[in-house]
C-alpha cells in the first residue's frame, strides 16, 4: 500500500514566519498550497510507487538549481560534514576519497592515519565495506567507513587488477589548517594556509612566530589549491599582517541586517615583515578576502595566476528535523571596494549558463597607497606565471582524473626513494600523451558546442546532410587543436602531474619540500623577497 504524506501545517508556519519580513504574505501561501497539494495528489495516485522523501529533494534541488551553485540543502548528515570540515577534526579512516561508480577511490591516504596504516594507497579501488557491496548502494558508501574510535572496519579493494582485503582500525584525524611550514634560505619563512577552519589562525600566527623565532626577516602565505571556509577567519590572518581597526572586507545584500563592515580586532604580529602571497585558480572565497585584502592594503606582493573568483558569502539557516539551507546572503567587496565574483548567475546566456564578465569590462580600483587593481574575476597576482595557471585543458584533465590515474600508472612502474632528484621528464610526458590516448581521454571544448548545436539547428532546416562532410572535417581540425593545446599547456601539466606523482611516495611533507627547491611559484617568491628594490616597486 502507498504511503500517503501530508505536509504538517505547523511546517508552512515556520517557513512562513522565516521570510515574510521580505515577501508578500499572499503570494507565498497562495504557492506553498499549490504545491502542498501536488505533492499529496502525486504521492496518492501515480502509476508506480514514489518515495515522498525522494520526490522532496528532487522539488529543492529544482527550485535551487537556477540560483547560484552555493545556495544548497544539507540533509543531515551533510550538516555534520559541515561542521566537520569547519572544526578539522573528525572520526573515520584518515583519507580523502572520491565516490564512483560501483566503488570508492582512496584519492590521498594520510601519514600515519588508520588508511595508511592499513596499507591503503592513492588509486585503490575499494568494492566492498564489510559485507556490503559498493554496487548494491544506492546511498553515499563512504558512511560506511565512519564510526566509533578503536572500532574497525574491513574492506575489499582493488589494486592494479587485483583485489585485496583490509582491515582499518578508525581513530580521531586531525586536519592541520596550517600542514607545513619551513624556514627556507635561512631567513624566508614558508607557510602553507590549506583551509580555513576554527583553527586557522591558531594554526597561522604559531607557524608566524616559530619561524620568526627561528629567524624568518621575510614570509610566503602559500593559499593555492585553498578553497575558503569561515569568512572570521580570514579576517583574522590578514590581521596577522596588519594594524588593528583595517577595513578588510564588507558585506553588501538587499537584506539590511546583512551588510556589514569587517576590521580587524586584534595587535597584529608583524606588520612589517615582506610578505608574498601565492595563489593560483583554485583559491577560492576566504583565500580571496586574505589575498585580496593585503594586495588592496599594499601588504603584501601577491604571486601566480588569477584566483577563483568568489565574491559570495554564505550562511546556513536551520531547518527542520536536523536539515540546513546554506544560503548566498550577500556579496563581499575587497577594501578598495572589488567584488572579485566572476560568473553572473542572475544573468545568463541562451544556453542557461551563468555569465562571464569579459575582461574588457573590468572596472579599476585604487589600492590604500594608489596602486590600480581590478574586479570582475579572482584576485589578479602582481607578478603572474603560468606554472600556475588552470586552462580549460588543464581543468579538463583534472576533471577527468586524467592526472590522477596517470600518477597511479607511474607509481607502479617506478621506483623512487628520494624526491630531491626527481624530474618529470620529456619521455614521462610523451607517456603521458600515449596514456591519453590509450584510454580515449575526450573533452568538449566550447568551440565543439557551438559547432554541435548549429549542426542539431541543420537538421531541423534539412542541410544536415549537405555540410556534414564539411562539418567531420571541422571536427577533426579541432581534434588537432585540442591535441596542440595539450602540448602548448605543458607546463601547468607537468606542474600538477609532479606534484600527484610525488604525493604518491612522499606524502605531501615530501611534496612540499620539493616544492621549496623546485616549484617555479614559491622560487619567484623568493625572488621576490631577496630583491628589496623589487619588492618596493611593485607596492608602489
Amino acid at each position: 500500500m502507498k504511503k500517503r504524506i501530508i505536509v504538517p501545517i505547523i511546517a508552512v508556519g515556520i517557513f512562513f514566519t522565516t521570510v515574510s519580513f521580505k515577501s508578500d504574505f499572499f503570494e507565498i501561501a497562495k504557492q506553498i498550497e499549490i504545491f502542498t497539494t501536488l505533492f499529496k495528489e502525486l504521492n496518492m495516485n501515480y502509476v508506480d510507487e514514489v518515495t515522498p522523501a525522494t520526490l522532496m529533494d528532487k522539488a529543492i534541488k529544482g527550485m535551487l538549481e537556477d540560483l547560484d551553485p552555493y545556495t544548497v540543502y544539507w540533509n543531515e548528515q551533510q550538516v555534520e560534514d559541515a561542521k566537520i570540515n569547519n572544526s578539522g577534526i573528525y572520526t573515520g579512516i584518515g583519507a580523502t576519497a572520491q565516490s564512483r561508480k560501483d566503488k570508492i577511490i582512496i584519492v590521498e591516504p594520510y601519514k600515519d592515519y588508520p588508511a595508511d596504516k592499513a596499507g591503503l594507497k592513492a588509486g585503490d579501488e575499494i568494492v566492498k565495506i564489510g559485507n556490503v557491496n559498493i554496487a548494491d548502494l544506492e546511498d553515499d558508501a563512504g558512511e560506511l567507513l565512519k564510526g566509533a574510535p578503536g572500532s574497525t572496519v574491513d574492506v575489499t579493494y582493488k589494486r592494479q587488477g587485483k583485489t585485496a582485503t583490509a582491515t582499518i582500525t578508525r581513530g580521531a584525524v586531525d586536519l592541520k589548517a596550517v600542514p607545513f611550514y619551513k624556514l627556507i634560505n635561512n631567513d624566508i619563512g614558508y607557510i602553507v594556509l590549506s583551509q580555513f577552519n576554527r583553527k586557522t589562525t591558531i594554526e597561522t600566527k604559531a607557524a608566524l612566530i616559530d619561524l620568526k623565532s627561528q629567524g624568518a626577516k621575510k614570509i610566503i602565505l602559500d593559499l593555492r589549491g585553498n578553497p575558503g571556509g569561515l569568512l572570521n577567519e580570514a579576517i583574522n590572518v590578514v590581521n596577522l599582517f596588519v594594524d588593528k581597526g583595517e577595513v578588510i572586507t564588507t558585506t553588501k545584500s538587499v537584506i539590511e541586517k546583512y551588510n556589514q563592515t569587517y576590521k580587524t580586532k586584534s595587535d597584529p604580529v608583524d606588520t612589517e615583515i615582506p610578505l608574498v602571497v601565492l595563489v593560483n585558480g583554485r583559491s577560492a572565497s576566504a583565500s580571496e578576502i586574505v589575498s585580496g585584502g593585503l594586495q588592496d592594503l599594499d601588504r603584501a606582493v601577491i604571486v601566480g595566476a588569477r584566483s577563483f573568483g568568489k565574491g559570495l558569502v554564505q550562511r546556513p539557516k536551520k531547518l527542520t528535523y536536523g536539515t540546513q539551507l546554506k544560503v548566498t546572503i550577500s556579496r563581499y567587496y575587497t577594501p578598495s571596494g572589488r567584488c572579485i565574483q566572476a560568473l553572473d548567475y542572475w544573468h545568463r546566456d541562451e544556453n542557461g549558463d551563468p555569465i562571464r564578465k569579459d575582461a574588457k569590462e573590468y572596472n579599476a580600483f585604487k589600492t590604500k597607497g594608489g596602486r590600480t587593481v581590478y574586479d570582475g574575476g579572482g584576485i589578479l597576482p602582481d607578478v603572474e606565471l603560468k606554472s600556475a595557471v588552470f586552462s580549460p585543458i588543464t581543468t579538463a584533465l583534472l576533471k577527468d582524473n586524467a592526472i590522477f590515474d596517470y600518477a597511479t600508472k607511474y607509481y607502479y612502474s617506478h621506483q623512487m626513494t628520494d624526491w630531491k632528484n626527481f624530474k618529470f621528464t620529456e619521455a614521462d610526458f610523451q607517456d603521458f600523451l600515449k596514456f591519453l590516448k590509450d584510454n580515449n581521454f575526450e573533452y568538449e571544448t566550447e568551440t565543439e558546442k557551438k559547432f554541435a548545436e548549429g549542426l542539431k539547428i541543420s537538421e531541423d532546416d534539412d542541410m544536415s546532410k549537405d555540410i556534414s562532410a564539411s562539418y567531420n572535417q571541422l571536427m577533426a581540425a579541432i581534434d588537432k587543436a585540442k591535441d596542440k593545446a595539450i602540448v602548448d599547456k605543458k607546463v601547468e601539466i607537468e606542474s600538477l602531474l609532479t606534484d600527484e606523482i610525488l604525493k604518491r611516495y612522499f606524502y605531501r611533507e615530501g611534496l612540499y619540500n620539493y616544492q621549496i627547491e623546485h616549484n617555479p611559484e614559491i622560487l619567484e617568491a623568493v625572488a621576490v623577497l631577496n630583491d628589496a628594490g623589487r619588492y618596493a616597486k611593485i607596492l608602489k
